[in-house]
């Protein structure tokens, strides 16, 4: 028997992914093509670098993401690291590959499934727990994407999110004088 609680958790690890996924893109779309291949020093992965390795991850462990082991024997995990793209739109066109993949297993899985167990590097792994270790190292990555991004367009970054001392603003805008929410 299963209850709510398996529906709102996927939608709640869909919903994430699909957030930070939206924040990197508006990251990214602050940088110019040349800046998206350069990193901060010899010991950063520039942006293409982490996408490159976000999207690898995402296909390794999300394309039958069920039936067989997270960790495909054809991923080269190490060649993630070096950056193979010549155009912004490689970069692109890599990255919604892993995220298709992700979307496409996530959005299939079934209640009932969520008390199953799947194989990630010889490791089993229940599938909520699996599902939040991909966000995780998602989100973690994502994180260096937006920095990198942060860095890389200077003064002319437009802030993803709340502006530093804006909070006040905002909430007025958002819930009235009062600063509180209206739900």
């Amino acid at each position: 028997m299963t209850t709510q609680i398996e529906t709102k958790f996927c939608a709640a690890i869909i919903d994430a992914f699909q957030a930070n996924k939206r924040l990197a893109e508006r990251a990214i779309a602050q940088v110019s093509d040349e800046s998206l291949h350069v990193p901060l020093d010899e010991y950063t992965n520039s942006i293409a670098v982490n996408m490159k390795h976000i999207a690898g991850n995402l296909i390794s462990r999300w394309t039958q993401f069920l039936t067989s082991d997270g960790e495909k024997p054809t991923r080269n995990r190490d060649s993630e690291f070096v950056d193979t793209f010549n155009t912004r739109q490689e970069v692109l066109d890599y990255w919604e590959e892993g995220w298709s993949c992700l979307f496409a297993e996530l959005n299939a899985l079934t209640a009932r499934e969520l008390h199953s167990s799947v194989v990630i590097r010889g490791e089993t792994q229940d599938i909520p727990l699996a599902m939040s270790r991909s966000l995780g190292h998602t989100c973690y990555h994502i994180g260096q994407i937006v920095q990198l991004a942060r860095h890389h367009a200077g003064d002319n970054w437009t802030t993803l999110t709340i502006p530093p001392g804006g909070s006040e603003q905002f909430n007025q805008e958002n819930w009235g004088p009062s600063g509180k929410s209206h739900s």
